[in-house]
């Protein structure tokens, strides 16, 4: 039987900017389990919001022991209200650590995976097991709001979206712990310039490269 080669995508980006798209093509065609980094801190805000527990480490702690990714995954949890939490509670250390033990579980469960995100290339896949190959993906502002504003149904005012997504990528590059960088080698991904199927093309010929080695 052939042997399943190994394969570790890493995609990071600012918020809006076509990663989740981007890492979910290039999952489906390599045939690679998809980790959406982001919706563990939307589901740890979705909590908070919902419980309003008065230590928020400890019950964290405990949702966590229970919780699988794919329970996760079945959440609805792009509301303005989670977004606007997430952006301050992903810059807790502690909710970050419980964040990351559960990611590194899966991560190094499977040989074959695609993790998206803001410290992926950085942080969580930078060593044991680091990435094959990482992606780091831009976009306008204008084109970032327009996109997030359709993704919930445009129900709060376009420049309300602007200005919230403005606020969460300054707050995530400029956080103490796991700012939002792209690291040297990472390939810059411009989804505001190319379409869908440019983006996959892009990402493609990079992944292809790398299996050939």
């Amino acid at each position: 039987m052939a042997k399943v080669k190994k394969l570790i995508i890493a995609c990071d980006g600012e918020s809006a900017s076509g990663k989740s798209t981007a890492a979910k093509l290039v999952s489906k065609k390599y045939k690679l389990l998809l980790i959406n980094s982001g919706l563990f801190y939307r589901y740890c805000s979705k909590m908070i919001i919902q419980h309003k527990p008065k230590r928020i480490i400890p019950f964290l702690k405990k949702k966590f022991k229970t919780v699988s990714y794919k329970k996760i995954e079945k959440q609805k949890l792009h509301s303005e209200e989670i977004s606007n939490h997430v952006a301050i509670l992903a810059k807790n250390r502690k909710v970050r650590e419980i964040v990351n033990q559960l990611q590194m579980k899966i991560i190094r469960s499977n040989k074959r995976i695609c993790v998206e995100g803001r410290d992926i290339a950085s942080k969580i896949l930078s060593k044991n097991p680091k990435y094959d190959v990482a992606f780091y993906f831009k976009c306008s502002l204008k084109v970032a709001a327009f996109r997030r504003w359709l993704d919930i149904k445009k129900s709060v005012p376009l420049k309300e979206v602007q200005k919230s997504l403005k606020v969460r990528t300054n707050l995530d590059k400029k956080r103490k712990n796991s700012p939002l960088i792209k690291v040297k080698d990472a390939i810059l991904i411009r989804s505001d310039h190319l379409n869908r199927q440019q983006v996959l093309t892009k990402m493609s010929k990079a992944v292809d490269r790398v299996l050939k080695i």
